[in-house]
């Protein structure tokens, strides 16, 4: 059986629709009114009760759920940093790391002095083969947050492969000289 979604007709004539931006020409602030209030207030409370699913589904490992859920808030409160950071966790755990970068990069935009979104910009850096970008985002939150244990941890991590990267090149290995071509006829 199928189920057809049957539309309504909710057109309002325009002239049912207050505050319009044409309508009072003697202020340029903007007014909010009880329903404005009102409005703002149920999209904050459904965006906190998305951000609440997205956890529960992330804890348990449902990460597309928890995902949407997340996007659906940021929809609704698109400046609130938590919310990108969380969604910045679930995409480095679903393997989309650049997705993830953005994400962490918002967050920091929104709360530049919150060391844990710059841990998480850290790692999807480092996810992402940029050690050396890793290191300051990790270093940022260091000295927002000098006793940040994860921070200090993924900071060695970091500056043990841009060690590593060092001795390659000392060493005169070159990546793109060491690796076998497909279709390259002087290699085994």
């Amino acid at each position: 059986m199928k189920l057809a979604w049957k539309k309504k007709n909710n057109k309002r004539p325009i002239t049912t629709i207050s505050h319009l931006p044409f309508e009072e020409e003697d202020t340029d602030e903007p007014r909010e009114s009880a329903s404005d209030h009102n409005s703002t207030a149920a999209s904050h409370q459904l965006a906190e009760s998305f951000e609440a699913q997205g956890i529960k589904f992330a804890e348990v490992g449902k990460y597309h759920e928890a995902l949407g859920k997340w996007e659906a808030a940021i929809t609704l409160m698109p400046e609130r940093a938590t919310l990108h950071e969380q969604k910045a966790q679930v995409l480095l755990e679903i393997g989309e790391t650049w997705k993830s970068i953005t994400a962490a990069t918002r967050a920091t935009q929104l709360e530049p002095s919150w060391s844990e979104a710059w841990v998480t910009l850290g790692r999807a850096q480092l996810n992402f083969g940029e050690p050396d970008s890793a290191i300051e985002s990790f270093d940022t939150a260091l000295a927002i947050k000098a006793d940040c244990v994860e921070a200090k941890e993924d900071r060695q991590t970091a500056l043990h492969l841009v060690k590593k990267r060092k001795q390659l090149h000392t060493a005169g290995v070159s990546v793109s000289e060491n690796r076998y071509v497909v279709g390259d006829q002087n290699k085994p």
